[in-house]
């Protein structure tokens, strides 16, 4: 397979598990664990769905809220990866302790 097919595989298994594919590069949530969506950034805003174990996600935007502490680290960077649905970075295999995507506007 090359790597356009790779790509492309990766994004319509992603669309039908409902994750989204708005952005080219996608990370991995951390092993074993189900993530709560939310529609904000923090634990006081409503859970939209729930990622299943092994979903990986597209990064849209960026943007400070709640500091949560989760698999990897303790952050108050909260990833967009789509229209109103809102993860902590803590969850989120990035390779980064910061902001590796522009800030949400």
């Amino acid at each position: 397979m090359g790597v356009d097919e790779t790509k492309e595989a990766a994004a319509v298994a992603a669309e039908l598990d409902g994750v989204s594919t708005a952005s080219a590069t996608r990370y991995p949530v951390a092993p074993g664990t189900r993530v709560n969506v939310r529609s904000g950034p923090g634990t006081q805003y409503s859970i939209v769905r729930i990622l299943p174990v092994g979903s990986w996600v597209g990064i849209r935007c960026q943007t400070p809220g709640q500091t949560i502490t989760g698999p990897y680290g303790t952050t108050n960077i909260w990833d967009n990866i789509a229209s109103g649905e809102f993860i902590s970075d803590a969850y989120v295999k990035t390779g980064s302790d910061g902001y590796i995507a522009p800030r949400c506007g």
